[in-house]
């Protein structure tokens, strides 16, 4: 005892050895989801090139670089901090890169992101950069991603399709069909009353139950496998199997240049970085301050260690082709059991690895039964824009703009570039243009470019 009280500080900060192995079971409970939703998301798109990555291999590398980079986090950063594959983030890598560039292209870029964090970090720019960008915008780009993971979970499940003369539209030509449809409308249901009800692990006992159901429906129904999608609902032969870790380090640097274009790739990261790098401070300060861990003017003790870790988690999922690893917020039900150190995080990463030896349970929830959960996500998200000013119109506008079409065109990125085009253009229109900060000129032209890359590409002769 005397050797973890020293390395972890447990008593000193008010805690027990009982609370901390408490809190690192509610948290792994409640980020359990994480292991099914994204080999699913990550698993279901083709890159460029026709390739889809292996769901199995998927389960394996979620649950190792997760239960790595959660143990890192707990011994060098001593907070009772998660970490696993960001949603929204890997929403970017597998409906924005991947369809420009091969899957180790796109993952490739997601290392790049990871390191370009920890370059922030270690030269002091993040204070620079968090400066920059008026809050309402960071707030908005939450926004914008939880509509965008939850249109992401209506697409998924079959709820939302392509309409007869309609961009979208319910289900399949206006209507719900099929038994697989049932499924999603309780699970949805289902999720949504535990999340209301506030039961700790709402998100992963939603999509046990859910499961359950489709599994039972499946039998009973006879439903063809097609109907479910990319996952058919069956009892797997066996519960434990051997980890498939067949895409551990497979990515490609720079790959990701080459097929997409200097600065296409350049856009990517900035994207990955900002969404990460700002998801994961207000995860780091929201859960420090929850558990009593900030100094009197706020700042977090180390944080500067704390956010380098978070970087290296980004690196880490590019790595292990896992998408971009970061803080989880859902550490807060760890917390909330009295986890206050990385000790929890022991905990926590310890039944991360053990999962990875559980693929044949993990690779039998459908989409149908996946999908709720990214509902709910979307809207935990949403819940940002009460801290947007919505009567000033020239902060406002730029928030909607952002907000409106990561959904709208499919990509975060969109909403981003032009969000903050807007922002900028807006200053200058009202005569503010010297309260724009330099960081945000320059981001925005870089922005100008990505939107006309056609053009440019046109005028200067290149195919």
């Amino acid at each position: 005892m005397g050797v973890l009280e020293r390395a972890f500080k447990v008593h000193e900060r008010g805690s027990t050895y009982v609370r901390e192995v408490r809190g690192g079971l509610a948290t792994f409970f409640t980020m359990a989801y994480i292991l099914v939703l994204n080999p699913i998301i990550l698993s279901g798109p083709k890159d460029k090139f026709g390739h889809v990555l292996s769901h199995t291999q998927l389960v394996t590398s979620t649950a190792v670089v997760a239960g790595v980079m959660t143990l890192i986090m707990g011994i060098g950063g001593n907070l009772p901090l998660a970490i696993a594959a960001g949603l929204g983030l890997n929403g970017v890598v597998a409906f924005t890169l991947a369809p420009t560039m091969s899957w180790p292209d796109a993952m490739g870029l997601v290392v790049l992101e990871g390191l370009g964090i920890c370059l922030l970090v270690v030269t002091g720019l993040r204070q620079k950069i968090m400066d920059a960008i008026p809050l309402a915008l960071k707030k908005a780009i939450g926004v914008g991603i939880g509509l965008f993971v939850a249109f992401i979970g209506l697409v998924d499940a079959g709820f939302v399709g392509k309409g007869d003369g309609t961009p979208v539209t319910l289900g399949t030509g206006g209507t719900l069909k099929g038994w697989p449809m049932f499924v999603f409308c309780i699970g949805v249901l289902l999720t949504l009353c535990l999340l209301v009800r506030k039961v700790p692990g709402g998100l992963l006992i939603s999509i046990v139950g859910t499961t359950v159901l489709a599994i039972v429906v499946n039998k009973i129904a006879k439903v063809p496998d097609a109907a479910w999608g990319t996952i058919a609902p069956k009892v797997p032969h066996g519960v434990v199997a051997h980890p498939d870790f067949g895409l551990l380090g497979k990515f490609s640097l720079f790959g990701g240049f080459h097929h997409a274009g200097v600065m296409t790739a350049i856009v990517f990261v900035f994207t990955l970085i900002l969404a990460d790098f700002f998801d994961a401070m207000g995860t780091i300060i929201g859960i420090s301050g929850e558990a009593g861990l900030l100094e009197a003017d706020g700042r977090l003790p180390n944080i500067g260690r704390v956010l380098f870790i978070d970087g290296l988690a980004a690196s880490a999922g590019g790595a292990g082709s896992a998408s971009s690893n970061t803080c989880f917020v859902e550490s807060a039900a760890g917390v909330g059991e009295g986890a206050r150190t990385g000790l929890a995080n022991i905990v926590t990463g310890g039944l991360l690895f053990l999962a990875a030896f559980l693929t044949p349970v993990l690779t039998i929830v459908p989409s149908q039964a996946a999908a709720p959960a990214l509902v709910a996500v979307g809207f935990l998200m949403m819940t940002q824009a009460k801290d947007i000013n919505w009567d000033d119109w020239e902060i406002a506008v730029p928030a909607f703009l952002t907000i409106a079409l990561m959904p709208f065109t499919y990509s975060i990125t969109n909403g981003i570039g032009a969000g903050f085009i807007l922002f900028c253009v807006l200053k200058v229109v009202l005569g503010k243009a010297r309260e724009v900060n330099w960081l945000m000129w320059i981001v925005g032209v870089f922005f100008v470019v990505y939107f006309a890359l056609d053009p440019i590409k046109q005028a200067l002769g290149i195919e």
